[in-house]
C-alpha cells in the first residue's frame, strides 16, 4: 500500500501538486490561532503539502515546531522553526535551531501530521518508521492531530497495529478538514 501511494503522489503533474498545495496552505491558515504553538512538519518533495504553509503559520504568528529525526527509534525532538534549515543525518531537512525535546509536542495547540493514507476511523498510514507513533502519545489530550493528504487517500480502512495512536481529522485539497470518528 505504501509503495502504490508514493508511486501516485510522484506521478502527479506538476500543476496538480502545486495546486492540492496551494489549497492545503489556505485551508491549514483555517486552523490555526495566532500565537499558538503548532507543531508541522517540512513535507518532502511528494506529500500533498508545501514549505509556504509553515512560512503562512510563521507571518501570522504562530510558534512553528519542526520535528528532529535522532539516530534512535525513539519519539521525534523537535525545534522552533526560525526560516532556517538544515539537511539532517537521514538527509531530511530539519530547523537549525536549538534541540526542546521530544515533550516540546505536549506544548503545542494543534500537531499536524504527515501521512500516506488514513481511514475513516483516524488509523493514520505513515511510512513505516514509527516515529510519529512514539510521539503523539506525548501531545497533550484534546489536542487537534490533524493528517495532510490527498482527497482520495482518505479510505475505509488502512492497516492497523496496536501501537497505531489514531488522528482526530485529515485536511485534504478538495474536503478541507474532515474530523475522524
Amino acid at each position: 500500500m505504501r509503495r502504490s501511494i508514493e508511486a501516485a503522489r510522484r506521478a502527479l503533474p506538476d500543476a496538480v501538486r502545486e495546486a492540492e498545495a496551494a489549497s492545503l496552505t489556505v485551508a491549514t491558515t483555517l486552523l490555526m490561532v495566532p500565537g499558538q504553538t503548532v507543531c508541522a512538519y517540512y513535507p518532502l518533495a511528494s506529500e500533498p503539502a508545501s514549505p509556504a504553509a509553515l512560512e503562512v503559520l510563521r507571518s501570522t504568528g504562530c510558534r512553528v515546531l519542526l520535528p528532529v529525526v535522532g539516530a534512535d527509534a525513539g519519539p521525534l525532538d523537535w525545534a522552533v522553526h526560525d526560516g532556517e534549515m538544515r539537511s539532517g543525518p537521514l538527509g531530511l531537512l530539519e530547523p537549525a535551531g536549538p534541540r526542546l525535546g521530544p515533550d516540546a509536542v505536549g506544548g503545542a495547540e494543534l500537531v499536524l501530521v504527515p501521512a500516506l493514507a488514513v481511514s475513516r476511523d483516524g488509523v493514520r498510514l505513515g511510512r513505516g518508521g514509527g516515529h510519529y507513533d512514539r510521539t503523539l502519545p506525548l501531545a497533550h489530550a484534546g489536542v487537534p492531530l490533524v493528517a495532510l493528504i490527498r482527497d482520495e487517500e482518505l479510505l475505509d480502512t488502512v492497516p492497523a497495529e496496536p501501537h497505531d495512536v489514531r488522528v482526530t481529522a485529515v485536511l485534504t485539497p478538495g474536503a478541507g478538514l474532515v474530523p475522524l470518528q
